[in-house]
Formats: C-alpha cells, structure tokens, sequence
C-alpha cells in the first residue's frame, strides 16, 4: 500500500469515526428545539457512511458514488433547515426553489453514473458522461457556496459567533470539493493528493457540526446582499450556459470524422457570438433583476442604493452635464429601469407643458401637453397613474376622462408621477415602459410618491432661486435706466440751450436756419425718448379704448413694409377694447422679433379675426423657431434672449402689456418650422356686456 493510499485510509477512518461521535453528541447534547436538529443528525450519519464505504471501496466502485450523492444530498438538507431555524417561514419560501435546484443537479448524477457503468467498452460516451458529471458536482458546489454566503450575511449580530462553526464547515467541504472537480475537469483526471485528503475534511465537518448544535440563541433570517445575489445568479446561469455548450459540442464529437469537427467549430463559434451579443444586454439584467425582485427579496427595492444613487445623480453639477430638468427625471427614472422620460410643468393657466425629456427625441409633444384639470387632478388626489390599466380601461377616481388622448396613444408611456412640493403641483414626470415589461405595485407607487417629492422641493427650490435672479437683474436694469435717465436729460437740456443760442449768435442765414431744424428735431426725439423711459416701472394705468385691430395691423405692414415682406392675409373686422399706443408697442416688439428670426425671402404673415369673446392678431414667421425648453424657461424671461445682440426684454414686456389691458399672449413654435405669436384681447361687444353686469351687481349690492 502507497503513502497516499495509507494516507486517505486514516483521513476516512477517521472521518467516520468522528461523524459517528458527533451524531450521538447532537443527540444527546443538541438543543432538541431546533429544527435544523434532524438535518444535522442525518447528515453527519451520510458522511460517516460515505467515509466508511470510501475506506472499504476503490473510488470508481458505484457503491462509493451513491454514497457521495446521498452525502450531498444530505448537505444540502442541512443548508435548507438552517434557513428555518428563526422559526419564520417567510424567510423560507424565497430559498426553496434554489435548494430544488441543487438537489435536481445532484440526482442527475444517477442516471450519469448508469451511463458509465452501461457504456463501459464505449470510451467516448463514458468519457462524455463523466465530464458531464465533473461539471455538474461544481455546478452544486457553487450554488451551495452561494446559499451559504447569504446564510451567514443574513443573520442576526448574536447568531453569528455559534453559525459560524457550522457555516464554516460546510463552506469548507463545498470549497474543497469546487476546486476538486475544477482540477479534474481541466486535468481529465482527479487529483491523487486532494482525493485523499476528503476524509480529514470530514473530521473538521464532524467537529463543527458539534459545535454549532447545542445553542438556542440563534435568530437566523435570509436577507442576502442583491449585489451578490444578482452576481451568484448570474455565475449561475454562465455556468449552466458553459455546460450546455460543452455538452453539444460534445455530443456532436460522435458524429465522427471530418463533419464532426466541422459542426463543432460551427457551433463553438454560434455559441460564442449569441454569449457576447446576449449575456451583456440591458433587457437580461432587467430580466434578472425583476426575478431576484419578486422570488428572492420581501422588498423590490434596496431603498440605501436607491437613495444614495438618486442623490448622486440629482446632485451631478457642471457644465457639461445634464440641466437639472434632465437628471430630475433620469434620478426617476433609474429607480424602475424605465429607459427614458419626460417632465412637464404646470404655466400661469395650470395647463401642463414639455420641460425637458429625456432619452425620448422621438416622441413628438404638443405645446399644450394637458389640460389643467389633469393639473387640478394631480394636485388634489396626489396618486401615481398606471397608463396601463388607464388604457385597458380602468378608472378608479375619474383619471381616464383627463389624461390626454396623445399620452396613450405612445405605447411606451407607462406612468405619470406627479411632483408635489407643499400639496403644490410643480410638474409631472412621464416615464417610459422598462426594458422587461411588468405592471406597477404598491412598492413602486409609495416609492415613486416618496421620490416625486423630493424632486419637487429641488424644482422649487430652483424657481425661487431664479425668481430672486430676475428681481436682482430688475434692480440693476432700474439703476442703469435711471443713470441713462440723467444722461439723457441733460443732453436734452444742452442741445435745447444750443437751439436758443443758435438763434441769437448765428451770422449765417441759411446755416443757422438749417441747425435750427436739426437741433430742434434733436430735442424733440430725445424728450420724447426721455418720457418713454420715465414710463418704465411708473405703474401708469392704460387708456383703454375701441380700437379696430385691422386698422392696427395695416399700420404694422406699412410700417415694416419697407424693412420685410409683411402681409395682413386674413382680415375679419375685430373691434377690440385696449390701449392703442401699449397695443402698438407690444405688436411691434412681436414683429421685430419675427423679422429677426427669419430669412429675407420668407414673409411674415398677419392674420386677424375673431375667437370666441376675443379678438386675435396672429404673427406668424417661418424662421429658426424655439424649442419648448426655451418657451418655457427663456422666452418670458427678461436678460434672457436667442439673439447675440439682444436685450431679452421684448417678448416679456409685449407679454406684459397685453395682460395689463386683459389679454394673454401665446406662442406656438417648432425648431425649423417657425413661430406663431397670437394675441388675444377682449372684444368692444363683449367688454361693454361684462362692463354693463359689473355696473348692475354694484347697484344691487
């Protein structure tokens, strides 16, 4: 007899001398209310057994491999009974199907073993037959290695000190036996050192075993890392992949001859590509996340990673980064893998309209986005709305009625998040449909409420932040006029003092006849200039009048005729009450600004006609146009323009004098396309009738 031999007949001896020892020790000393009692009992008798066959028996003889397979399985027993010590059984369902797994891939090395004995003088099938099986006893020694990770991470800080000894031992012998079989399938042959060292392991089993079984403190519960779990799953499934492959491609072997080896290559290569084009994909990690999510965790959400991911992306600064529009709805979105967004916001009408998007150029979005009783909806109900079941025809509080048409006619919109910030509505985030479709539960929609707060204290933070800019920029605007004030008024009062001397001092005639026109034209124009500029911020009131608006846009087209192609187009007779020279004053910067945005050869059109109890002036341009995030952010607001050389106050100040003598202003754009500015201000009729029911309520009150 060899060394080794002499050897590994000690370490199994003594294996199952050690295993018997224990056993009768847990009996007798084990805490008797442990439901693991009976799995550590049974296991420590199959690994007795095992040693005691592997010391009477050659390895090869099957009497030793049912003992191996009874051993495991029996290991694997324990492992599912440890999990139920804390006496909870939710902490049970999620591990079931895993140890299924691995008690399945250990049972399939009997019919394995019985093809070995079957195809003896067949070397090829025997051969293939025991690879296959090298392959799938490392297969069971990673997914016990895993579950056994995940036990001992997932126990209490008191259980962890006495778990330790058994949770050690059997990372031990799965270890051991994981790298066995990973020398044996890369050699084609076990290892003569390490097979016989398999009996000591078995002593320290024994002796661990003992250890752990006569505590009654333990409070297990199976609450993994999703980090690890996601990785050991997807080891898993590599693994699984790697054996299919090595087990076709081996079975092809038998074909024989040169089609053999051909078809081989073939395959290896197909294989080859589907794992580089499959097993990085974004729809299989959502896959395996949505699966971990539902069997393996009581919670979908690891709520730390989320937060502390959420915070980090919100929180991204510079100049090259996303506007925080844009990472308010990508910090939304990550959260349920949705792979793009929109965010809309309510306007001075409550109607919703496109901020910012996100990863969805495509889709298409009106100007108006919502009404604003979608608005008034989401401000007063606070609900997340699930446009899937809005589609399929659910209606619980009246939401179907209000959401708009285009929203579920985009088949990836998937759920509307309102943003509420002091039961304020500060916009709405629209996201789209992730990668793996699945239907929103009550983890998602507390979640999603919970973030949409969050992000709506950002947003406003935001607005109150550019409110103070703007009445810091008005302040200085303010200083700026009144200097430009004084300036100008003593230019005025010089050149007025010119004029007078002039008319005593001149010698020439004709020169001083000719410098009087000037000077005096001068005067004129800056004193008008300076009584404009004392308008500003005066708070004057408007003089309000009939004004026919036709006759107001054939002074526009003959004003700027001469500067750009100008035609009034539509004309129905409109009499409007307003103010003519702030009516005037409003359209011009509204002209001047479309002949700026557009080319010479494209004409600016002038429609005027009746809507509804107003009168409407359309300017329409087919210049560069605006994109939504300018409407809403940039176009009404002041110091802010498109134009390099602009002062940014034209459409805010037009904007301002319409709304002063009752009207609004609205604007419609497209980049490429051009712009239309209507104004819409009350007609005479119909002012006159809400003057005359003003009039008679004062009367009786």
């Amino acid at each position: 007899m060899s060394f080794l031999e002499s050897f590994a007949l000690t370490g199994h001896v003594g294996g199952a001398i050690l295993c018997v020892i224990a056993a009768f020790w847990v009996v007798r000393n084990g805490d008797k209310g442990r439901t693991d009692r009976f799995a550590m009992i049974l296991a420590l008798a199959f690994t007795g057994s095992w040693c005691l066959v592997s010391a009477i028996f050659d390895r090869s003889v099957p009497t030793v491999q049912y003992s191996e397979i009874s051993r495991n399985l029996a290991w694997i027993l324990l492992i599912f009974r440890l999990f139920a010590n804390d006496g909870r059984d939710a902490s049970m369902g999620a591990v079931r199907p895993v140890i299924a797994a691995l008690g399945f891939v250990e049972l399939l090395q009997m019919p394995l073993l019985y093809m070995i004995m079957a195809y003896a003088g067949v070397p090829e099938t025997q051969a293939l037959a025991l690879e296959i099986s090298v392959m799938l006893r490392m297969m069971t020694s990673i997914g016990a290695l895993v579950l056994l990770h995940n036990l001992y991470v997932g126990a209490t800080a008191n259980s962890r000190l006495l778990l330790s000894w058994s949770s050690t031992a059997l990372a031990v012998v799965w270890g051991f036996d994981l790298n066995l079989y990973t020398i044996t399938y890369l050699c084609g042959e076990p290892p003569s050192l390490l097979v016989a060292l398999r009996g000591f392991l078995a002593v320290g089993l024994a002796f661990g075993l003992a250890m752990s079984s006569n505590s009654a403190s333990i409070g297990l519960q199976f609450s993994p890392s999703r980090a690890v779990t996601f990785r050991g799953l997807s080891l898993i499934i590599i693994a699984v992949y790697l054996f299919v492959m090595v087990f076709i491609t081996q079975s092809l072997a038998l074909l024989g001859g040169d089609l053999a080896r051909l078809t081989q290559v073939g395959f290896f290569v197909f294989a080859s590509v589907v794992a580089i084009l499959w097993l990085p994909s974004s729809r299989l990690r959502s896959w395996l996340k949505v699966t971990l999510s539902k069997h393996m965790f009581q919670h979908r959400y690891d709520y730390r990673e989320e937060w502390l991911r959420f915070t980090e992306t919100i929180g991204r600064g510079g100049i090259k980064e996303q506007s925080l529009y844009e990472r308010s709805i990508k910090a939304m979105a990550d959260i349920t893998d949705s792979p793009a967004g929109l965010l809309l916001a309510p306007d001075e009408e409550a109607k919703l309209g496109l901020v910012a998007k996100w990863n969805w150029p495509a889709l298409e979005v009106l100007g108006t986005a919502a009404e604003y009783e979608l608005a008034g909806f989401l401000e007063e109900k606070s609900i997340v709305l699930d446009l899937e079941r809005i589609r399929a025809g659910e209606d619980h509080k009246g939401e179907g009625a209000l959401v708009p048409q285009w929203l579920l006619d985009t088949p990836n919109a998937w759920a509307l998040v309102p943003l509420l910030h002091f039961d304020r509505l500060v916009g709405a985030v629209v996201l789209a449909r992730p990668n793996v479709g699945r239907r929103l539960d009550w983890e998602d929609l507390d979640l999603l409420r919970v973030v949409g707060q969050q992000l709506a204290s950002y947003l406003a933070e935001q607005g109150v932040q550019q409110a103070l800019m703007e009445a810091s920029r008005f302040d200085e605007f303010n200083r700026r006029i009144a200097f430009v004030m004084h300036d100008v008024k003593n230019l005025a009062s010089q050149l007025t003092l010119l004029a007078s001397n002039a008319e005593k001092h001149a010698d020439n005639p004709d020169f001083r006849s000719d410098m009087l026109v000037t000077l005096r034209n001068s005067a004129e124009k800056l004193n008008t200039l300076l009584a404009r500029l004392g308008r500003y911020g005066t708070g004057q009131s408007v003089q309000l009048r009939s004004l026919d608006l036709v006759e107001i846009a054939r002074r526009l087209e003959e004003r700027f005729g001469k500067l750009h192609n100008i035609s009034v187009t539509r004309s129905e007779a409109c009499s409007v009450t307003a103010d003519e020279e702030s009516l005037e004053r409003a359209l011009t910067h509204l002209v001047q600004n479309a002949i700026d945005a557009s080319d010479e050869d494209n004409p600016i059109l002038v429609d005027v006609y009746k809507d509804g109890i107003y009168g409407r002036i359309d300017i329409i341009d087919k210049g560069a146009g605006m994109s939504p995030a300018f409407i809403r952010s940039g176009l009404f607001k002041p110091f802010i323009s498109s134009k390099n050389s602009g002062f940014g106050i034209g459409a805010f100040e037009a904007r301002e004098l319409i709304r002063a003598m009752d009207g609004r202003l609205e604007v419609e754009s497209r980049e490429g396309l051009g712009s239309r500015f209507s104004a819409f201000l009350p007609l005479s009729a119909a002012k006159s009738i809400s003057a005359t029911k003003q009039d008679q309520k004062t009367k009786v009150a």
